[in-house]
């Protein structure tokens, strides 16, 4: 039994190094792997944010892969000459010019490359907009997103709501998930395929009008 689930590991472990090197986007030299039960540990370095993101996401596309560990670390910014008064400038810029974050609503601070937002929005869309607008910034090497979500009152059907937009879905099969819902909380579990369709399901539940949170307890079955 040991020896199968050690030749299992192998095996993820070496489909996932593949799928890193096949991306353009990371340098996956510079990326170890190791798997564990279908656990995936990334480690080493990468020359950016948005590529530890890209490598989070490879790992994630990967049949076989049930989560991600993500130790993986971006390379010292102070080759890039950018001071953290230079990306808190040029970030709340960004902010102000991205037409899906509501304006003056979303402040950027910055301390040792690391960006931290803050402020309020309706909706989660919102919150990741404002994320993706900074974090391509140079010299980034992490994202702190402390905005919160209006508190509104939830819409009455609100479960039903959400698993008739589950079962127009064509990516998802709605049978397999449940849906409880404690006032604007929403909690997910069941199981799903693949993490496209764990973050599909997410997605669609988000996409809900009143929903403060979203715990996504789906498990993945390959």
């Amino acid at each position: 039994m040991t020896q199968t689930i050690h030749r299992s590991d192998q095996e993820l472990q070496t489909n996932v190094t593949d799928e890193l090197s096949y991306n353009p986007s990371i340098d996956a030299a510079h990326v170890g792997v190791s798997a564990k039960d279908g656990v995936v540990t990334l480690s080493g370095n990468v020359s950016s944010l948005p590529e530890r993101h890209a490598a989070n996401r490879a790992a994630k596309r990967v049949s076989g892969v049930r989560a991600v560990s993500d130790d993986l670390v971006v390379r010292n910014p102070s080759t890039f000459g950018v001071s953290d008064a230079d990306i808190a400038e040029a970030a709340n810029q960004m902010l102000k010019w991205a037409v899906d974050v509501p304006a003056d609503t979303i402040k950027a601070g910055v301390r040792d490359h690391v960006v931290t937002l803050s402020g309020t929005v309706a909706w989660q869309f919102q919150r990741e907009a404002a994320a993706r607008a900074v974090m391509y910034l140079r010299g980034v090497t992490a994202l702190t997103n402390n905005i919160f979500l209006t508190a509104t009152v939830p819409t009455e059907g609100l479960k039903a709501e959400i698993q008739a937009a589950m079962l127009r879905n064509a990516q998802l099969d709605s049978r397999a998930i449940a849906v409880d819902v404690a006032g604007g909380e929403v909690t997910l579990s069941g199981m799903v395929q693949s993490w496209a369709d764990r973050r599909q399901a997410e997605y669609v539940a988000w996409s809900a009008s009143g929903v403060t949170s979203v715990k996504n307890g789906l498990a993945i079955t390959s």
